[in-house]
């Protein structure tokens, strides 16, 4: 199939949109994807891309179109402006620099903003074909839960955009099943919507790796690891509070692996909450050292906000954590604190409770080194049941040539000359 891939974001940046491209080139198709500038996620142009931006023009065999975007930068109104340029340019430019490339279907990648569907659903009017899109964010839940608008004009607004999205697409796929029936309510009856997770990336499941430079060895020190992106929705006030709880432990420490936009707000709290020989700031890394940081880890954190939107979640992050055979500390509700829980992978309190926080770090520091591998064990167990990649790239690869399929039947009746 010759795909068209839709997304803001797209290597150097790190996402699993990087790897289902990849793995679907390995398959046979000829992909093709429209994104922007790399800014993702402190809000600057990537180093790398802005001195060899010609390195950046193929990613394993698929071809990258690339549009100019407003960068990230700081702010919300600078946030909204970058989200709104991809949409304008995504529309203008992407579709000039495609208008001669025909295509078999367009694949969406649709973490936030919902934005990226405008682009999406133009392609899609222009190219003739289907579009099959993942949801890995729901708005406007989203924007109401970290605070990004308050305005309930504009929420509503934003809506109506949601459903405009969803009308112009022919396959729906959410990254929960929380995520089905929320979806549902935006989308016209006869609309298909599946339950799609995301998988763990390969560089997880590669075994022994030697433990990054970047972090001083701690030998009896129990080291809990956080990894991603630093923002709003993650709650770093709580985690804060957690660390602060246990500053009198000299043998727990903790290293936060990542960037975004609360980097400098959590790098000041740690100074000013005086927490800086217990919390350790190692900035962004690339997606293929992560195994080194993890190997300094006891226990890997994932933490989400108190709200509703984020009970329905499964961050991306938990599938990583699973395959990577080492134990979880979630502060969460909903959906990614019952994978945890049935995996039997770790400890988890409610989301936004700092105290809680603190509470099971230290009952898991408590546990013997066996009981913390059994953890890391069950838990890798779930991750090749239920996320492996290849059963769910195979899986997403028939719905794409199964829409394919029934977009060219449709067209070959509606050409049939009437008796």
């Amino acid at each position: 199939m010759k795909i068209l891939v839709i997304s803001q974001y797209f290597w150097p940046e790190n996402f699993r949109i990087n790897e289902l491209v990849a793995e679907l080139v390995k398959r046979g198709h000829q992909m093709t994807v429209l994104t922007g500038r790399p800014n993702y996620p402190d809000g600057t142009l990537l180093p790398e891309y802005r001195n060899r931006p010609n390195d950046y023009k193929d990613y394993l065999g698929a071809k990258i179109v690339r549009v100019p975007i407003l960068l990230r930068g700081r702010g919300r109104l600078r946030l909204l402006l970058n989200y709104a340029s991809f949409a304008f340019s995504g529309c203008i430019w992407g579709g000039w620099r495609l208008r001669r490339e025909p295509f078999d279907v367009i694949f969406t990648f649709g973490p936030s903003p919902i934005t990226v569907g405008i682009p999406s659903a133009w392609m899609r009017w222009l190219k003739g074909v289907s579009q099959v899109f993942w949801v890995l964010d729901l708005w406007p839940e989203t924007l109401r839960a970290v605070g990004v608008v308050r305005q309930q004009w504009i929420l509503q607004s934003v809506e109506r955009l949601v459903r405009l999205v969803y009308r112009h697409c022919d396959l729906i796929l959410a990254q929960s099943k929380s995520f089905v029936e929320d979806i549902a309510r935006y989308t016209p009856v006869d609309r298909r919507v599946e339950y799609f997770p995301a998988w763990a990336e390969a560089v997880f499941s590669d075994g022994k790796v030697t433990p990054a430079s970047q972090v001083p060895a701690a030998h009896g020190v129990f080291t809990v690891l956080f990894a991603g992106n630093i923002g709003e929705a993650q709650d770093f006030p709580a985690i804060l509070d957690a660390a602060e709880c246990l500053r009198e432990r000299e043998n727990i420490r903790w290293i936060i692996v990542g960037e975004g936009r609360m980097a400098g707000w959590v790098r000041e709290q740690v100074a000013a909450r005086g927490l800086n020989a217990r919390v350790i700031m190692v900035g962004r890394q690339p997606l293929e050292q992560m195994p080194g940081f993890f190997a300094h880890a006891d226990a890997l954190l994932v933490s989400l906000k108190d709200e509703s939107v984020f009970a329905m979640t499964i961050p991306g992050k938990i599938q990583s954590y699973l395959a990577a055979d080492q134990p979880v500390l979630a502060m969460l509700n909903g959906e990614g604190a019952s994978i945890v829980r049935k995996a039997q992978a770790g400890l988890v309190c409610a989301a936004g409770d700092g105290a809680g926080l603190a509470k099971i770090v230290e009952q898991m520091a408590a546990l013997t080194s066996q009981a913390r591998r059994n953890m890391g064990e069950r838990g890798r167990s779930l991750c090749a049941e239920e996320f492996d990649r290849n059963m769910l790239i195979s899986r997403l690869e028939n719905w794409l040539e199964e829409i394919v399929r029934e977009r060219g039947d449709a067209r070959a009746v509606n050409e049939r000359p009437a008796d």
